[in-house]
């Protein structure tokens, strides 16, 4: 047994305002024989809870429950069944707090199903047919019961990178209940390209209520949930080329339950003229990316950025008591501001760097400070993949980072500072890289790039030069221990140490991935249950979004990594752009108290 908590040292949590999430229960078949029931241990929990499980109003466990808030019960029943978990105080049942889930008769074995409303597909204006595939989701509590939803993105096939002409279909976005109900959709329009770099969006509980908003780029023609027009729907954009460089663009929030847009406001950054963010097509100045933040250390403010290869500009906004209200911009046009150019990254990390107790952006190779001024720039240029975590015991958040065209390959730096911590060089474009605990025999976490020579310790050390099929995609905590396993495609694997072998775990059947090769499915976090995470894959037919939910016991009980900050904005900025896994803001990995008795480890 291992009862596990944790200390974001950063954050006033006396004073941070985050979400309010119930129980968790959720319950999956294991087989025709085993339901395996899983619940969430909060930070209002004593170290000394413990938890009744009802079957039907039948109680199954002859002592209260202890040890990990995982339960694998024996029954064979084709009809449905209610799970009631119900805490224990001091021996006593605190039936007010209890919370259930009910699985249905015949349940899948292994994930819940939610099915989709696939979108109609269309004809763009040269007669070229498109249809519709799931793509990227996030999730909030749109209703305020603790529990999430799903907010889906659907993308048109025929979506385009920034550097390629063509039009394409209007990206919609579904909202959808655990439990399958759709709630509503938006469709974002023919003012806005369709593609991984033009449209990102934000889910998360902005003014405290308890309920998540959503936040994005609208133009003219977007709908919202309700069926309501923002701006002109007869406008139309486009250039003969597919691309979009003129027009209207606002910042819309959404009511996260009904999809109705509740405010729009002017876009900042503003597109300005086009050739001034460095090319003529848009390929600079339609570099979207966007993030929540705690800037004031209380309240969560949202993002949102245009450019990185060139002049990039975020701005900050807050909304409250419903309305947006401007918090800072922070412009590499600006004076002062210069060396901060061309230093963005295809996506962006947030967390406490210097102590202060609010959030900085990691911005590529830059930091921007919670008042809106730069903290810093390496000059290292702009990449694909980073990792914002502690990487090992009793040190501070660092960056893991790989580097596109600047011949500085992949290197660990001091968050706060931006210090080379240590730094693997290479002429080429390094366009993955990963950090996990994947190894329990050496100290921290480890981390590797496709250029990185093989798998390095913290002080970059080669730990294995030559690991057989390792992925650099994605990653998440799955089977029970305190290392992560490795998420590529739609596989969950193991990398086993005394070999170097990464060995498949999970293959979730009938599946696909999202985003050529980046891999990654719909959306990967810690969404229902206990401390570990769900993956969320789209079927190769659209037709539902499967929830995979591990089956595998676990002698571990940690807080919810909900709780963290690093870890509930990282879920909430995973979509942007080229995806990223997880991270929380503390040190998590094999070497804690309790874990792996007997092993040695390496590099005290």
């Amino acid at each position: 047994m291992a009862i596990g908590t944790y200390a974001q040292p950063h954050y006033n949590f006396s004073k941070l305002k985050r979400e309010k999430t119930d129980r968790g229960v959720v319950a999956v078949r294991q087989d025709a024989d085993t339901v395996c029931v899983s619940w969430r241990y909060l930070s209002s929990d004593s170290k000394k809870s413990a938890f009744n499980l009802y079957r039907n109003g039948t109680l199954l466990n002859s002592a209260p429950l202890k040890e990990s808030t995982f339960f694998k019960d024996a029954v064979a029943s084709t009809q449905s069944l209610t799970y009631t978990v119900t805490p224990v105080m001091n021996g006593v049942e605190v039936t007010d707090e209890s919370s259930q889930w009910t699985l249905p008769a015949l349940a899948p074995s292994g994930y819940l199903s939610i099915p989709l409303d696939i979108p109609e597909g269309g004809t763009t204006l040269r007669g070229e047919p498109y249809s519709y595939s799931a793509n990227d989701a996030s999730m909030g509590d749109v209703d305020g019961d603790g529990r999430y939803e799903i907010i889906l993105k659907w993308e048109p096939t025929n979506a385009r990178d920034n550097s390629h002409n063509g039009y394409t279909g209007a990206t919609l976005y579904d909202c959808y209940r655990l439990t399958g109900e759709k709630l509503w959709r938006i469709n974002i329009g023919h003012n806005i390209r369709a593609g991984a770099h033009y449209e990102q969006f934000v889910v998360f509980d902005l003014d405290g209520d308890n309920r998540a908003e959503v936040v994005m780029r609208t133009a003219d023609g977007t709908i919202d949930g309700k069926g309501n027009v923002i701006g002109d729907a007869t406008v139309d954009n486009r250039e003969e080329t597919g691309r979009i460089l003129t027009g209207k663009e606002y910042l819309t929030v959404f009511n996260g339950l009904t999809g109705e847009a509740m405010q729009s406001t002017d876009y900042i950054p503003h597109r300005g003229e086009v050739e001034s963010w460095g090319d003529p097509v848009a390929n600079r100045s339609d570099r979207f990316l966007s993030c929540v933040a705690y800037l004031d250390g209380k309240q969560p403010s949202v993002v949102m950025c245009r450019g990185y290869y060139t002049r990039s500009v975020l701005a900050a906004w807050d909304w409250r008591d419903g309305k947006l209200s401007p918090r800072w911009v922070f412009d590499s046009n600006k004076e002062g501001n210069e060396k901060y150019a061309g230093q963005g990254n295809h996506n962006l990390s947030v967390g406490d760097v210097d102590g202060d107790g609010c959030d900085e952006i990691i911005y590529g190779s830059c930091a921007i400070d919670n008042t809106g001024k730069g903290l810093y720039t390496t000059g290292m240029g702009h990449g694909d993949a980073m990792h914002l975590t502690a990487f090992v015991p009793g040190k501070k958040l660092q960056l893991w980072k790989s580097y596109e065209d600047s011949g500085d390959g992949s290197a660990l730096t001091d968050a706060k500072t931006g210090k080379v911590l240590f730094q693997i060089k290479s002429p080429i474009d390094v366009g993955r890289a990963m950090a996990a605990d994947i190894d329990p025999t050496n100290k921290g976490l480890e981390m590797w790039s496709s250029a990185s020579g093989g798998i390095r310790t913290y002080k970059g050390e080669v730990l294995n030069a030559r690991p057989n099929r390792l992925p650099t995609n994605m990653a998440v905590w799955w089977d029970g221990d305190l290392l992560r396993e490795m998420l590529d495609q739609t596989t969950i694997s193991k990398y086993d140490w005394t070999t170097g072998t990464c060995l498949p775990v999970l293959k979730a059947e009938e599946c696909s991935s999202n985003n050529g090769s980046k891999s990654n499915p719909c959306l990967a976090c810690d969404i229902i249950g206990d401390w570990r995470e769900e993956v969320i894959w789209r079927t190769r037919d659209n037709s539902e979004l499967r929830v995979y939910v591990t089956t595998i016991a676990t002698p571990y009980r940690f807080h919810t990594f909900l709780e963290d900050p690093v870890y509930r904005i990282s879920i909430a900025n995973q979509n942007v752009a080229y995806n990223q896994p997880t991270q929380v803001g503390f040190y998590f990995g094999a070497d804690l108290k309790g874990s792996f008795r007997g092993t040695k480890i390496k590099n005290k």
